[in-house]
């Protein structure tokens, strides 16, 4: 995630410096590559960690996995960000290093944590709906063999 917000926030500088009457569109459109690369390879994840543990008790903790993981592509993205704006490419930021790694490190661990955390749980959600269409008398108690008769109700 590192990668890709350092990729989206370097072609953002080019798309500026070179249309800057459109930097907010391109602003959108990086926000929003970053935001859909989290949400599918948090969907995935979530797949994946479904798929891999029947039971929901048993499920990875992706919710800190993808915490560190924000936290982390905020920090070194800031710091890399920072670096490349001052020394390298002008028109990618003017703030000092500090800015870069408090604000700016948190706003890219929020970029990458809620879509990622949002699209684990829509992963978890689907296989479990494809578990339950192929097996729809699993959680039917009404039919299920353990079924305690004298609980009947009527």
């Amino acid at each position: 995630m590192t990668a890709v917000h350092v990729i989206a926030r370097v072609l953002l500088g080019v798309a500026v410096v070179e249309a800057p009457l459109h930097s907010t569109v391109w602003k959108i459109i990086a926000i929003g590559a970053v935001v859909l690369v989290a949400l599918v390879w948090g969907g995935i994840d979530g797949v994946v960690d479904a798929r891999a543990n029947p039971d929901p008790d048993d499920y990875e903790d992706l919710t800190v996995r993808w915490l560190q993981a924000g936290v982390f592509a905020g920090l070194v993205a800031g710091a890399i960000g920072w670096f490349l704006g001052r020394f390298v490419f002008a028109g990618i930021g003017q703030s000092g290093l500090f800015v870069e790694l408090i604000a700016g490190g948190s706003f890219i661990a929020l970029l990458v944590f809620v879509p990622a955390f949002v699209g684990a749980a829509i992963g978890r959600f689907l296989v479990r709906w494809e578990q339950r269409r192929a097996n729809p008398t699993e959680d039917d108690w009404s039919v299920h063999p353990d079924r305690d008769d004298e609980h009947i109700a009527g």
